[in-house]
């Protein structure tokens, strides 16, 4: 069987390993590159106030320049204590540029006087995908936990070094990749779209209903 070459709209290489693992144990005809794997282009800006909608304007950018199926996220971590705060921001929490340790480390100075009761946050995923002939899905993952006081871990990226799951005594970043996909915001909208992918593919070899 042929395989169908899928963009993941990324330069991120940790998103990128951890959708190929998920596609590979979905047995999927699928290629998957990353925006390192193709030849540059001018990416959007992230404007929209959603995970939906800037999971969009990513996939749709990717779609426009290659002419390829697309896959695109937006994540973020959102915080009850600050009101669902760093949301859509949480890559850029501490400034434009600004990188994990100087995110968590912001974080960390915001929580400080927050008792660990208090300290409950979600791991929320947007994942979009859009083909080239103008279909368009989002899925949704959410995963529930609790910050730390000091991060743990170096499995994984983002605030992962801080988030604990409820059920776990790990941070996101401790846990083995496999469990960190069977749990995760992004592992659990990956396997959700990654049915709408099939369904795309066998329509398009005349397999499907």
């Amino acid at each position: 069987m042929s395989h169908t070459e899928v963009v993941l709209a990324t330069h991120n290489g940790k998103k990128l390993a951890e959708l190929r693992r998920l596609v590979e144990a979905a047995g999927l005809p699928v290629v998957v590159l990353g925006l390192g794997d193709l030849p540059p282009y001018p990416e959007p800006a992230e404007t929209e106030t959603t995970f939906e909608g800037n999971a969009l304007i990513k996939a749709r950018a990717a779609v426009a320049e290659t002419g390829r199926i697309t896959l695109a996220d937006d994540s973020g971590l959102a915080v009850d204590r600050l009101n669902g705060m760093p949301g859509v921001r949480s890559a850029r929490w501490a400034g434009s540029g600004s990188g994990d340790v100087a995110n968590n480390d912001l974080l960390l100075r915001q929580l400080d006087d927050v008792p660990d009761p208090h300290r409950t946050a979600h791991f929320i995923c947007a994942m979009a995908l859009v083909s080239p002939d103008g279909r368009e899905v989002v899925r949704h993952g959410v995963v529930d936990g609790r910050l730390l006081t000091a991060p743990r871990g170096e499995n994984g990226f983002g605030y992962d070094p801080l988030f604990v799951p409820d059920g776990y005594e790990q941070t996101t970043a401790e846990l083995d990749p496999s469990v960190k996909d069977a749990i995760s915001h992004r592992g659990r909208a990956v396997r959700a779209i990654l049915v709408d992918l099939q369904d795309w593919l066998d329509a398009t070899r005349g397999t499907g209903a």
